[in-house]
């Protein structure tokens, strides 16, 4: 079949499936004792590793059965691996054969998740997408809304989301540990982006980034570029795209850290503190460039009120800036990383993996409450479950897709260059018309999100 053929065939598969969702396709695996049919779309990069994690939390659970990617060097290695697994370019043509399987991963990169994870569960696949989500609010809120209309298992590739810390912490918030919490920081030190070429070495940036690409460089061996772009708006290929993760500081692409680690580092506080949608986004950073995203920035969202829980700020730091209280607690700066709660009896600073209640002294006879969330069996192993018994995920699209919308909002806020007052049901910011071109994006002629 040819690439046009197939283009065709996708579009038109879509269009007629429109607002309709076929049921789970678990078709072969009859029992929880049989195999998951796993189609990998993107593997290379987070994609090896995401079958990796399979691998290793869901061994014998799991058999993978096809590799897509637009580089054919990045899929020689899992081929060598699972040598029965069918091997495609283009993603649409491995959904002309969805028979074959019974749930995706995608891993490409962030500009072509929404398109894949659609096409997906509107052919009752299950999902596990990479974080973000989307590449977009708009898209965001497509991928909620659609996996929400099926019974089929999704899971964002935010894999802090199972670990035990995580639990903890929010077990500690949610039981009023620290009582009320009206104030939230989150910090990450990455600075990648763009920055000045000093900057960027003192920050070992992968790739430095002080203005947007000249020139054109030879398409390295395999690669498909007009794949890769997908639907975007073609340019020339340069090496500053690939591999990853350096695109993803071209908005073309991705949307910087406030996308990428807001997926791992903000899930925290969004899951303890039971957030949805900001009342008002503001940021704050260096002009906005045309093309790439900043290293360094800050976004402050105010939220109202949700049940009996107060209004609440929550505020985001990335690269070379970090929280006020930060520079003024030793027990804060022992986090290079993390987010701290403040409450109206205490403050509660954690990272990835530990916790500490402040001011310690306060804290010597705590007993922490009884466990109320279920421990995680492992991200991948949770969702691999989920699609056999319909078992629930910790970071489904419904939760996801808020969390993804709010990360954005940040990234809008910033190069709109005016605080948001945001109406999450309209999807649009009341005061800021010259945002609505950051919430959605035009796709590329030959490519379509229905």
């Amino acid at each position: 079949m040819t690439r046009r053929s197939s283009r065709r065939t996708f579009l038109k598969q879509s269009a007629a499936i429109g607002a309709t969702f076929a049921a789970p396709m678990f078709v072969r695996a009859q029992g929880a004792n049989d195999k998951l049919r796993i189609a990998m779309i993107g593997s290379g990069g987070r994609g090896g590793a995401n079958m990796r994690g399979l691998e290793t939390e869901a061994r014998g659970e799991v058999d993978i059965v096809a590799l897509c990617d637009v580089n054919a060097a990045m899929i020689a290695p899992g081929a060598a691996k699972f040598p029965a697994a069918k091997t495609y370019a283009d993603f649409r043509k491995l959904f002309d054969n969805a028979k074959d399987f019974d749930a995706v991963v995608v891993s490409t990169c962030e500009h072509t998740h929404a398109l894949a994870t659609l096409a997906a569960l509107q052919l009752g696949k299950h999902v596990y997408c990479e974080k973000p989500l989307t590449h977009n609010i708009g898209e965001a809120r497509i991928i909620r809304e659609a996996a929400g209309k099926t019974k089929l298992a999704t899971q964002m590739g935010n894999q802090n989301h199972s670990n035990p810390n995580y639990r903890k912490v929010v077990e500690l918030v949610q039981s009023g540990a620290i009582g009320k919490v009206t104030e939230a920081h989150t910090w990450v030190s990455r600075a990648w982006g763009l920055q000045s070429v000093e900057d960027a070495k003192k920050a070992q940036d992968r790739d430095i980034t002080p203005d947007s690409p000249k020139g054109t460089d030879p398409i390295p061996a395999g690669l498909d570029w007009d794949l890769w772009i997908g639907p975007a708006p073609m340019r020339p290929f340069n090496n500053a795209y690939v591999p990853g993760p350096k695109w993803y500081r071209y908005w073309a692409f991705g949307n910087g850290t406030m996308s990428d680690l807001g997926s791992h580092s903000l899930d925290l506080p969004f899951w303890a503190l039971k957030l949805k949608a900001p009342l008002t986004v503001e940021a704050f950073g260096p002009p906005a460039h045309r093309d790439i995203a900043p290293a360094t920035m800050k976004a402050v969202y105010d939220y109202d009120k949700r049940g009996d829980l107060p209004p609440v700020r929550v505020a985001w730091d990335q690269g070379n800036v970090k929280p006020e209280i930060w520079s003024t607690n030793p027990s804060i700066q022992a986090f290079a990383n993390g987010t701290l709660f403040i409450g109206d009896k205490g403050m509660l600073v954690a990272d990835y993996r530990r916790h500490a209640l402040l001011p310690e002294k306060q804290f010597v006879d705590f007993k922490a409450p009884e466990q109320f969330i279920p421990d995680s069996p492992g991200h991948y192993a949770q969702f691999v479950k989920a699609c056999k018994t319909g078992s629930p995920t910790g970071s489904d699209f419904e939760y996801a897709g808020w969390l993804t919308e709010a990360n954005h909002l940040g990234n809008v806020a910033y190069r709109a260059g005016k605080k948001l007052h945001w109406d999450a049901a309209a999807m649009k910011a009341t005061n800021c018309p010259e945002a609505d071109e950051f919430i959605r994006r035009e796709y590329r002629k030959g490519w379509k999100l229905v």
